[in-house]
């Protein structure tokens, strides 16, 4: 089975990438409940074990059926490039009765029985309530399981982001669609993902498609999300098999003895854009040491910055590049 996504002409002018710490919140507790996701996130599960047991996440997991329909509210396609949990957080309280209503009723459909569990009979019968409930779990939920790591997270899609922008720039978007998963496929006009519980075709209708990568949906690509969301996939992100295993980048001597150990470590590090906050996490260094080098390697021509949503990412530059790589002829 498949799900065909048409676009338009307007849509093709209106994909974007974002990131979503919601997204990946409510995908951290699905991980915690299919043992098939666990795989390469074994070495977080363990760290979070103890703290996992004191969450009560059966309201969310009911919503969650093995095979079908997750509420769309309790993960939506992110309101912008880089929006924070808060935002997202008020924006899922803020779902209305009826559009809750809709979607606990088809996904409760999706698992025999489960409308006529106490549980279940509890969400239909009063959605509102329900809403406010799973936001203040996902809320724990997101405090205790992502947002310790969050600053490590947020590093690895960051990059997967500079990453696709610049196959975007090489090969178009026909070429980059067809490079995000093995599930997903492109023919003039649709793209399709196979390998569902349903077959399924949406017009995009100039919605366009947000195309959002994540740690925890691995092995996953999942897609979707009906209006007023705008159609969105999700995909793993690269690098997610080295996640929670890959040291901290350490410059060679040569270069530490001419910048410094602490600059050239910084400097090396960049192999992909990040944040002070995130190259602070990944180096196990003070945030505002790693700001300070990066403040000097900027004035060298070593590192460029650039805005994105409310981070600055720092990126080498092709002198930088040079450094780190003894490419002579830069």
């Amino acid at each position: 089975m498949s799900l065909h996504l048409r676009f338009g002409q307007e849509d093709l002018l209106r994909c974007r990438f974002a990131i979503s710490p919601l997204w990946e919140t409510q995908e951290a507790i699905r991980t915690l409940k299919r043992p098939d996701r666990h795989g390469y996130h074994l070495p977080w599960l363990r760290r979070i074990r103890d703290a996992a047991r004191g969450l009560d996440l059966a309201p969310v997991w009911l919503l969650m059926p093995r095979r079908g329909h997750t509420p769309d509210f309790l993960g939506p396609p992110p309101i912008g490039p880089a929006a924070t949990f808060d935002e997202e957080i008020a924006a899922l309280r803020a779902t209305g009765p009826d559009e809750a209503l809709r979607g606990i009723t088809q996904s409760l459909a999706c698992t025999p029985g489960a409308a006529d569990t106490p549980l279940g009979r509890s969400q239909l019968a009063e959605p509102g309530r329900a809403v406010r409930e799973l936001a203040d779990l996902l809320e724990r939920a997101w405090h205790v399981l992502v947002e310790p790591e969050w600053p490590r997270l947020r590093a690895l899609l960051e990059a997967d982001v500079a990453h696709h922008s610049r196959r975007l720039a090489e090969v178009g978007l026909e070429g980059l669609l067809r490079e995000l998963h093995p599930r997903v496929g492109w023919e003039p006009g649709t793209l399709t993902l196979t390998a569902r519980a349903s077959e399924h075709s949406r017009d995009l209708d100039g919605r366009g498609l947000v195309l959002l990568p994540s740690v925890f949906c691995w092995p996953d690509v999942v897609s979707g999300f009906d209006p007023p969301w705008q159609p969105t996939v999700a995909y793993p992100a690269r690098g997610v098999g080295a996640l929670w295993s890959a040291p901290a980048a350490r410059a060679p001597d040569a270069l530490a003895n001419l910048l410094g150990r602490g600059r050239a470590d910084v400097l090396c590090a960049l192999a992909e854009p990040a944040s002070t906050s995130a190259l602070a996490h990944r180096l196990d260094r003070a945030p505002s040491s790693v700001s300070a080098h990066l403040a000097a390697l900027r004035a060298a021509g070593l590192l460029s910055s650039r805005r994105h949503g409310h981070q600055v990412l720092y990126a080498q530059t092709p002198l930088g590049s040079a450094l780190v790589t003894g490419d002579q002829g830069a």
